[in-house]
């Protein structure tokens, strides 16, 4: 899968993607991720990327010219996307944007089945709306909440959706157990047990709890349950929490699961 990452500090993913999953999906040929500056897409002798906006206002906004040259570039031609719109060869072209949809578990699988993700690294005071309207096919965020930019943000979305692509994780299982991970019932896998690890497949829940050596650690012991080897009270148990923990810190989440399981 091929990541395009648009943004005016092209720097920033030095880091993001040198590490974990995303540097060893990399490796493996299974993501191919290139960043690009906004800025190469002007033609002023000052590269401007931003401008006041029309009506007035504090701040600048970006300009609709190189973010849609940009991309056009990328492309090979003039596209006209729209929110939600299908672009030919499996591409989404992603706007971060605090006012965009809330990024999910479930909008992460959809991504990971294309074949290509452009990702636009929005400003904190805005974007041209054009850019949402007519080039975008996703304008996300990933919070109720206001960063300085999309740099943030694009790089989350980068690695969630490359955990989900087929050999990242190593562990095709890996995935199945993590928060909101679940797809359509709260049910235990009818596939076999591996290594002992009974499976869950949660309906949007969050993950049970997990402890590791050693059992005791400053008096706070690792519960019996998970000592004792038996592996459908080890499954009932770890259901009951994730259960608990998704009422006490997630309680919205419950809304989607059928009523006689929350």
């Amino acid at each position: 899968m091929q990541f395009d990452i648009v943004t005016i500090f092209p720097d920033f993913f030095t880091g993001p993607l040198d590490y974990g999953i995303v540097r060893r999906a990399r490796e493996a040929h299974l993501v191919d991720v290139r960043v690009h500056d906004l800025r190469a897409f002007t033609h002023d002798r000052h590269r401007t990327v931003d401008d006041r906006p029309f009506g007035g206002g504090e701040g600048m906004v970006l300009k609709p010219e190189p973010l849609f040259e940009a991309v056009e570039s990328l492309l090979g031609g003039e596209i006209h996307a729209g929110e939600n719109a299908e672009l030919a060869g499996g591409t989404a072209v992603v706007l971060l944007s605090a006012a965009g949809k809330l990024f999910r578990q479930e909008t992460a699988r959809r991504f990971a089945a294309l074949d290509r993700m452009i990702l636009l690294c929005g400003r904190y005071e805005g974007v041209d709306e054009r850019v949402a309207e007519h080039l975008a096919t996703d304008e996300l965020s990933i919070g109720d909440f206001v960063l300085s930019g999309g740099e943030l943000p694009a790089a989350m979305v980068l690695d969630a959706v490359t955990r989900l692509i087929p050999g990242a994780l190593g562990n095709e299982d890996s995935s199945l157990n993590e928060s909101f991970s679940a797809t359509e019932a709260l049910e235990v896998s009818a596939s076999p047990v591996t290594n002992h690890e009974p499976r869950i497949t949660n309906h949007g829940m969050l993950d049970f709890p997990h402890y590791t050596r050693p059992a005791e650690f400053r008096g706070w012991p690792v519960p019996e349950i998970l000592l004792g080897g038996n592996h459908e009270q080890i499954r009932r148990w770890r259901l009951e929490k994730a259960l608990e923990k998704t009422r006490r810190n997630r309680p919205d989440l419950l809304a989607s699961m059928p009523p006689d399981a929350r």
